[in-house]
C-alpha cells in the first residue's frame, strides 16, 4: 500500500523560508510533485519532478521554490524561500505510481505566511 508522509509545514513572516518534506513509500513512483489549495481556490500545481530530474514550477513561484528528490529514499522536498501572504495554503505531495498506474495524494500541510 502507498504511503505519503508529509512534513514541513508551519507558520512564517513574509520573507521568510519553510522547507516541506514528503517521503512516499509501498512503490515505484513516476512523477513527484507539490500542489497547493488555497481556500475557495481550486487544487493548483507549484511544482513537478519527474524521475530523469526534470523539473517544472507554477510561474508564481519561479525562482523562490525548488523542489528536489532523491530517487533512493523516493522523498520529495519542496524549499520555499522569500514567502509572500499569497503562498499561504494547504500544500499536498503528490506521486504517481508507476505499478499501479494512479495518482496518490498526501494528507496536506498548511502553510501559513503572514504580512
Amino acid at each position: 500500500q502507498v504511503q505519503l508522509v508529509e512534513s514541513g509545514g508551519g507558520l512564517v513572516q513574509a520573507g521568510g523560508s519553510l522547507r516541506l518534506a514528503c517521503a512516499a513509500s509501498g512503490s515505484i513512483f513516476l512523477d513527484m510533485a507539490w500542489y497547493r489549495q488555497a481556500p475557495g481556490k481550486l487544487r493548483e500545481l507549484v511544482a513537478r519532478i519527474t524521475r530523469s530530474g526534470n523539473t517544472n514550477y507554477a510561474d508564481a513561484v519561479k525562482g523562490r521554490f525548488t523542489i528536489a528528490r532523491d530517487l533512493t529514499k523516493n522523498t520529495v522536498d519542496l524549499q520555499m524561500n522569500s514567502l509572500e501572504p499569497d503562498d499561504t495554503a494547504t500544500y499536498y505531495c503528490y506521486v504517481r505510481d508507476l505499478v499501479k498506474k494512479q495518482d496518490v495524494w498526501g494528507q496536506g500541510t498548511q502553510v501559513t505566511v503572514t504580512s
